[in-house]
Parts: structure tokens; sequence; C-alpha cells
């Protein structure tokens, strides 16, 4: 289904009075997301409600709560675990018990996190592997009745729709044609924004000309190819591959790169991953990150860095990790056979997506703003 309420959004760093307090992998730091200029009127007694969006991926669970700001949203609490919900999915079309086991205790993480954080409103999706899995709907079944968390599947235009929602106000507003995508764990989202931004506050979606949906992400090209050890002849097949299931969207966005100030606008812990190695960061710093530009020539080289580097070297980067060492290089891929089908000067890094999109989404439908009154 299209998603008409998708608005653009930008964002600026602020402070995290509330750090998580567990142990667990999390993502720390607060934020404002500001997409358009509107007052913001607190419930009785000036107490702000909490929402939450929780993203189910097929290599991660991410979870933001925040509440609604006079220009947007503040994050309150985040996290972020690599559960590879969707392992060994290509060979037996089915969720394995252990990453289920896996998957549900750090849902419970983020249930009690929404519970700490009183949240009024939540969303709760789940994409490519439930879409795939066999027992999908059971595993939906066993996360209500566990975790008490109803996860809603969405379909592959949703997915698209909400990435386009969640970065579009990265995009260039003197371009006239962008490329956005995001590289997940089991497909990767891409859409081709057409015509200039009319203004911050347009909804973005109502620029896509064409989208896509690739049925390849980092798990699964890992899982075909292998990802501990890839040589140059490995890393070139999987391009090919992801040339091959890019080659139909190619055709329909053929003139994308033609535009004025054309440029590549790209999501996922791929392109961030690339950006903290092409800062030389020591660890991963996210403000840092949102919103970098990187040349054609430095995301090349950020490539090549990595395709000299073994498998345990990239578990000792602080910026990989252990969890995502045999999956970057394949996301590299992905993003290569991106660029070779849409050559750019320049790409944009976005450590933003999904979860953003279903925050704005929520609070503009309970009309948490109202325009045109002064602040």
């Amino acid at each position: 289904m299209r998603d008409e309420s998708a608005a653009a959004l930008s964002a600026r760093p602020a402070a995290d009075p509330h750090p998580p307090r567990d142990g667990a992998r999390t993502v720390t730091g607060g934020r404002s997301i500001e997409p358009y200029p509107e007052r913001y009127e607190p419930g009785r007694g000036g107490r702000r409600d909490a929402y939450a969006a929780l993203d189910l991926g097929t290599n991660n669970c991410r979870l933001l709560v925040a509440e609604p700001t006079p220009n947007g949203f503040r994050v309150i609490d985040a996290f972020s675990r690599i559960v590879r919900l969707g392992e060994g999915l290509g060979n037996s079309n089915r969720l394995t018990e252990a990453a289920i086991e896996r998957t549900v205790e750090a849902l419970r993480i983020c249930k009690a996190k929404m519970k700490a954080r009183g949240v009024a409103r939540s969303k709760v999706i789940a994409t490519e592997a439930c879409r795939l899995a066999v027992n999908g709907a059971e595993f939906v079944a066993r996360v209500r009745a566990e975790v008490g968390l109803d996860l809603e599947i969405v379909d592959r235009q949703t997915e698209a729709y909400l990435a386009v929602t969640g970065c579009a106000a990265l995009a260039d507003p003197r371009a006239e044609s962008v490329v956005i995508f995001d590289i997940g764990g089991g497909s990767t989202e891409i859409a081709w924004l057409d015509g200039a931004a009319a203004n911050p506050s347009t909804d973005p979606t109502l620029r896509i000309r064409a989208w896509d949906s690739l049925p390849v992400g980092v798990v699964t090209l890992a899982e075909r190819h292998g990802g501990t050890e890839v040589t140059r002849l490995t890393f070139e097949g999987m391009v090919e591959e992801v040339g091959d299931l890019i080659s139909p969207f190619a055709i329909r966005a053929a003139a994308a790169a033609t535009a004025p100030s054309f440029h590549l606008l790209g999501t996922s812990g791929t392109v961030t991953t690339l950006a903290a190695m092409h800062l030389r960061l020591a660890r991963y710093e996210r403000r840092r990150v949102d919103g970098l530009w990187m040349s054609d020539f430095e995301v090349s080289d950020a490539i090549e860095d990595l395709l000299d580097t073994r498998l345990e070297q990239r578990a000792d980067n602080p910026c990989i990790g252990r969890d995502r060492a045999d999956l970057v290089l394949a996301g590299c891929a992905i993003l290569e056979a991106i660029r070779r089908v849409f050559p750019s000067e320049r790409l944009r890094i976005a450590d933003r997506g999904l979860r953003e999109g279903l925050l704005m989404n929520m609070m503009r439908e309970d009309g948490v703003w109202r325009r045109g009154r002064s602040r």
C-alpha cells in the first residue's frame, strides 16, 4: 500500500538525557527530526506522549522511542541488535528456532524499553524475512503471545516508501533527480525521485517516478557467495548477480543519472560503515556520519580498503564488529552494482530510515502539530 502520509525529514543532533541502562547492543544519543515548522500542543499537564517505531529486518532489530517537539520529534531512547532472523532462510524457507529465540529476546528488551518510556502509540513492523518464511505468520503469533507485540509484516512497496520518507530530507534540494536505496539483510529497496523538491514540507513520495524491491540483501548474498574470505572474483560475482536483479529498475529509471545535480542517497549499515572508515573513526559516531557527502573516488577507495582485509581484521574494526564482519562486503557488492548502473559523482550517507518514517507518520495521523499557529 502506498504510504500517503509520508513527510520529508531533517535532523540535528541533540543530547539524550536518558541513555539506555541495559547491557544490550544499543544506539544512544537523541536527535531532533524537524520536517516543517508546526506548533506542538502537549497533552494535559504539559505531558508529551512517547511514540515507538520498531523495524525487525532480516538481520537487525531496531527500535526508536521519541516524543514530539514543536518542530518534529526528539529521540529519547533507542536500541539496535543484530539478530539474523533470516539466517539460513535461503536454504529452507523457514525461520530457524535459534534465530527466533535470538529475535524474541531482543523484542523483549524493546518491549521493556517501550513500557519504561510510557509509550502511548507504537508501530512494529517486520520485513523480508517474515515475508518469505513459510512460518512467518507462526512467528508473528509467537511474538504476540510471548512478548505482547503485534508485528505487522509490511509489503515491499510500503518498505520502499518508508525508506524514502525516512531519509529524503538529506537529498540535495538543487538535485532534479535522486536515487535512494536501502540495503537490508534480505532485500534492497530502491527508488527514483524525479524533479527538485518544492519545499521541505512536501511529501517526498510524491516525487517517486519508479521504485523496486530487489530480493537480495547482505545476509542472502553472503550466504550464497560466502562472506568470510571474499576474493575479488567472489566480489565481482556478487556484483553481477545484483546487476541482473536491478536491470528492470535500471530500464525504468534510465534517465535518472542524466538530470542536473543527480546524486545517490543511501541508508544502510553498509554505507554508514564505509563513511566511518572514510572518516577514520576510532568508534562509530552517528553525528559525523549522518548527512556526510562522499565523492565517487572516496566510496571506491573505502570499498577497496575493505576488499584488502581479512575476516578477523573486519571483526576487529569497531565500526564493523564481529557480528557484521562476514556481511559488509556483500553490502559493498550491492552498492557497487547500484553505482555501476547509476554513475554519480557523489553519494550522501543517511543514518536514518524506516523507523523515522514510521514515527513521523504516527504523529501526523494523531495531529500532534497544528499548522498555521504561532509559536
